[in-house]
């Protein structure tokens, strides 16, 4: 694959000319992924995208595919067995996977596992448009779960709520987000990714409570921050109203929170400041006022917002509006702007 930074692998079938494309994302599928027969009525205008980071022992891969059918035989297996579950996210597009005397069925916006030492076909619905999966590639010496229990869940269709969301927004944000992540810092994610991993499959294996302490508090610390990211608009989000959502105690959601970089209080308040920012860089919204903006992220007060926001950027709200919406560009902006956490970090 050709290397689009130091940590993340990317290929584009639009650098391989049109009638030799389905033939390359097969042979790279095979080569970086595992050995699998696939085929296709698309071979004549083929599009695909990959890409690949390793975190640690897992390995993300990214795929964006027209639609192909593929099978896994025993003969596939001898030639290479990476030994993994893969736990997939179907976006866009439907796919489904047959494994173990089991049929998914069509899945979209949501997970497949499947164990790469047992025979596997899959199919995508050949009448729509490219396929978007995400892959966390699991050793299965890793995985602190028995095998025997997970295999239960291949084929299976599994959902994108609960945990799900968690491991769904994880993924996304890794595939988005990836590239600008240092090297240093992959072995980190990868154990955050099992640990979420570990939980979500234990969930749906109905023996979450099982798994070790230290998996469950990961689990519901990201669950926490979901939480948060989906409800920065409610002026009622405090940590207190995270506490009651996920019926823990403010002792233990602060407790959650104690080797964060920042507490549960300050990790609202600098969210709530960065999609201000955001939104008051964007044209289409410069006809609502700076007011409006902060009310969009939960910031009742206009006079705590504005005096937030200068701590945090260096700039006035209004300051930075005029700057990133005038002759210079946003970049220009960020350049000029003291881009910083705030002076006191609030850890509650």
């Amino acid at each position: 694959m050709s290397a689009r930074s130091r940590t993340w692998t990317r290929a584009s079938g639009r650098e391989v000319p049109v009638a030799e494309r389905f033939d390359w994302f097969t042979e790279t599928v095979c080569t970086d992924l595992l050995p699998v027969e696939i085929k296709t009525d698309r071979a004549h205008d083929f599009h695909a995208d990959i890409g690949a980071v390793e975190l640690g022992a897992l390995t993300v891969s990214t795929l964006e595919f027209s639609p192909v059918w593929s099978r896994r035989t025993p003969a596939h297996i001898r030639r290479g067995d990476p030994e993994q579950y893969q736990l997939a996210l179907i976006e866009d597009n439907a796919m489904k996977a047959r494994q173990l005397s089991r049929d998914s069925g069509l899945v979209v916006d949501g997970f497949i596992v499947s164990n790469t030492s047992a025979p596997l076909e899959c199919d995508t619905d050949r009448e729509g448009g490219p396929i978007r999966v995400i892959v966390l590639q699991i050793p299965r010496s890793e995985l602190p779960l028995p095998a025997r229990r997970v295999d239960h869940l291949v084929a299976r269709r599994l959902p994108r709520t609960g945990l799900g969301a968690v491991m769904a927004d994880f993924l996304t944000s890794l595939r988005d987000n990836g590239p600008d992540c240092r090297s240093e810092e992959l072995p980190a994610l990868g154990r955050v990714a099992l640990e979420v991993a570990t939980a979500y499959l234990a969930e749906q294996l109905g023996t979450l409570e099982c798994t070790a302490p230290e998996i469950r508090a990961r689990a519901l610390l990201e669950r926490a921050k979901v939480f948060i990211e989906r409800n920065l608009g409610d002026p009622e989000l405090t940590p207190r109203a995270v506490a009651d959502h996920h019926n823990i105690s403010l002792r233990g959601l602060y407790a959650l929170f104690g080797d964060e970089p920042e507490g549960v209080a300050a990790l609202i308040r600098t969210r709530r400041l960065e999609r201000c920012r955001a939104d008051l860089a964007r044209r289409e919204l410069s006809a609502l006022s700076v007011q409006l903006v902060a009310a969009r992220w939960g910031f009742s007060n206009a006079t705590v917002f504005g005096r937030a926001f200068r701590q945090a950027y260096g700039l006035t709200p209004g300051e930075y509006r005029s700057h990133a919406l005038g002759p210079g560009s946003a970049r220009e902006v960020e350049r000029s702007c003291t881009l910083r956490r705030p002076r006191e970090t609030v850890r509650a």
